[in-house]
């Protein structure tokens, strides 16, 4: 065994990552359809991008021929790119973003509030939504400078009206304090710890109720349960 970040390092590294994030988002594909024909609806099935992925080849091409091979609806797949991938080559960041909307994908910027955005960049990427780091998150309910940054990166999110959601979420204090501040989607143990598809589905079909009511939940591995 050995920790993500070293392994996702190592294949960054040697160029692994590209037919390992294909097998990623295929797999992630081909989970979602399965879903789909059991029933379930109310949900988006989120895949991280590497950066590697992101700036290497054509992503818009490799999204758009697997989506098609796996016939699923791609309004029903969320592509996440963290800010600081998203803030390296800004121009080429909007081609291909503009590229993956237009296939009908969501897009999220992942660990939102590390990568030293440009408000003036930020505000020309074509995203849905933004997800709050979760080294704010851990002491939102007891650090004012944290919860005051978590109020801002809230207060943004609206003012550009994108969604937003809270990582690393894992006490009821954290949720309460992100309730309160007006973020309402969550990511992190509080709410579910990874598990296997068979187990995760279980866990969705047995939460109609909370899908009749529209709340979304993040599950650690970027199932998003609404």
């Amino acid at each position: 065994m050995m920790p993500t970040q070293r392994f996702i390092a190592v294949a960054e590294d040697t160029g692994l990552i590209i037919p390992i994030g294909e097998w990623v988002l295929r797999t992630a594909c081909v989970q979602a359809r399965e879903w789909l024909g059991t029933g379930l609806r109310n949900f988006t099935m989120g895949v991280n991008v590497s950066a590697r992925q992101f700036t290497t080849g054509d992503l818009p091409a490799t999204v758009s021929r697997i989506v098609q091979e796996t016939r699923l609806d791609p309004s029903y797949l969320e592509l996440e790119i963290t800010e600081s991938v998203a803030m390296h080559d800004v121009e080429r960041t909007i081609a291909t973003l503009s590229a993956l909307r237009d296939i009908g994908v969501k897009l999220a910027i992942d660990d939102f509030g590390t990568g030293y955005s440009s408000l003036s960049y930020l505000k020309r990427f074509p995203i849905h939504r933004l997800k709050i780091d979760k080294s704010f998150v851990r002491n939102v309910a007891s650090d004012l400078n944290d919860a005051a940054i978590t109020r801002a990166i809230i207060a943004l999110a609206r003012s550009l009206k994108l969604g937003l959601i809270a990582e690393g979420v894992e006490t009821e204090a954290q949720r309460a304090m992100l309730a309160r501040c007006g973020c309402k989607e969550i990511q992190g143990y509080l709410v579910a710890r990874p598990a296997p598809a068979s187990e995760l589905q279980q866990f969705l079909s047995g939460n109609a109720q909370r899908q009749r009511l529209g709340i979304k939940i993040i599950l650690p591995e970027g199932h998003l349960l609404q």
